[in-house]
């Protein structure tokens, strides 16, 4: 009897224990089920947006944008390089000025170095692409007749002529010769530009961009090195060389790498565009007139890849264009190489892999 009692125990308890067993196993079950739906439902945490885009270059910023453009004139005289402020600069125009030198057209905007140099003379063409960014043009010196055209444009201008080596704008480095020693100090133009009535700020029309999967989707041919040959003698050759590093093109002049003076930093662009368009030399000294208006020929390349397109002058800006269609700008920097159309785009620019 107690024998049967006994074992009658023993079994309720091995049962209770496995009932209970089975709920804790049922209700761990149930617990990891319920977590892993939690997590299902808990949405992935999102990429920062920042507020602004700058205009000029696609960046995106927190920061409020009503800089005004500032359109420099930089000097590319063997004499003048390395240049200071160059890696700061928005975008680039070169251009020719006299002779087979070309001459610099530095917008800036997302940011300011200390001193931007050496500043050289105006051309009419460079006022032309300033009164289509309504940029604040800043040069030192011109022919009677551009100084002419210029005070008639309209364009709001600051000349070194007449800040020369004052210390308020402009200062000569004697450790050049001029023309080729000119510096423009950049805290001093919202003082001068203020004394003069002109506006510091500005709501500026950005330009086109791609979207970051349209970045990752590029079109076009391997274009690992680009050369443009404006002169072999004298040597006037620009070089455009992809880093995979930093997915950018470094630029150089004359074999040499174009960096900047007092740093040794390499300038880049993520944008190098070529431009084709007719060159009319209008003086003995060799100055041009230049036709901005009528579009042409042109190569784009960005992310080590090239498309054939045709640039456009729209509302006084050159963009790229494909069956009339704007083409956009990789986010960053620009560089604008133009050219002329003799020899033309096929003969003056060479590019490789």
């Amino acid at each position: 009897m107690w024998k049967y009692l006994f074992t009658i125990l023993l079994l309720s308890i091995l049962l209770a224990a496995c009932n209970n067993g089975e709920k804790q196993e049922q209700n761990s079950v149930e617990k990891e089920s319920i977590e892993e739906e939690e997590r299902d439902n808990v949405e992935p945490p999102q990429a920062e947006t920042l507020a602004n885009l700058y205009p000029l270059t696609g960046i995106p910023t927190d920061d409020a944008i009503d800089q005004r453009i500032v359109g420099v004139m930089v000097n590319n005289h063997s004499a003048a390089r390395p240049q200071t402020g160059l890696s700061q600069a928005d975008i680039v125009f070169e251009i020719l000025a006299e002779g087979m030198i070309t001459r610099f057209l530095a917008f800036y905007q997302s940011e300011m170095p200390q001193a931007i140099g050496p500043v050289r003379s105006a051309r009419e063409y460079y006022v032309e692409l300033a009164n289509g960014y309504d940029a604040l043009y800043l040069y030192h010196g011109a022919a009677d007749f551009v100084n002419e055209l210029i005070a008639n444009s309209g364009i709001e201008f600051l000349n070194g002529s007449t800040y020369d080596n004052d210390g308020s704008l402009f200062k000569r480095d004697t450790t050049r010769n001029a023309p080729h020693n000119s510096y423009l100090l950049v805290d001093g133009i919202d003082k001068v530009a203020e004394s003069k009535g002109y506006r510091l700020t500005d709501a500026s029309e950005p330009l086109a961009f791609l979207a970051d999967k349209e970045v990752t989707e590029l079109p076009g041919e391997p274009a690992k090195h680009v050369e443009i040959v404006y002169s072999t003698n004298p040597m006037e050759i620009v070089e455009f060389d992809y880093d995979t590093t930093n997915e950018t093109y470094m630029r150089y002049n004359d074999r040499e790498q174009t960096v900047e003076r007092d740093t040794g930093e390499p300038i880049h662009a993520d944008n190098v565009f070529i431009v084709e368009t007719y060159h009319e030399v209008i003086d003995d000294v060799g100055r041009r007139s230049i036709d901005l208006q009528s579009g042409g020929n042109a190569y784009l390349l960005q992310k080590g890849k090239l498309q054939e397109v045709q640039w456009a002058n729209r509302d006084g800006r050159i963009v790229p264009v494909i069956n009339d269609q704007i083409i956009g700008f990789v986010p960053g920097k620009t560089w604008i190489n133009v050219i002329p159309t003799n020899p033309g785009i096929q003969q003056s620019v060479t590019i490789s892999n």
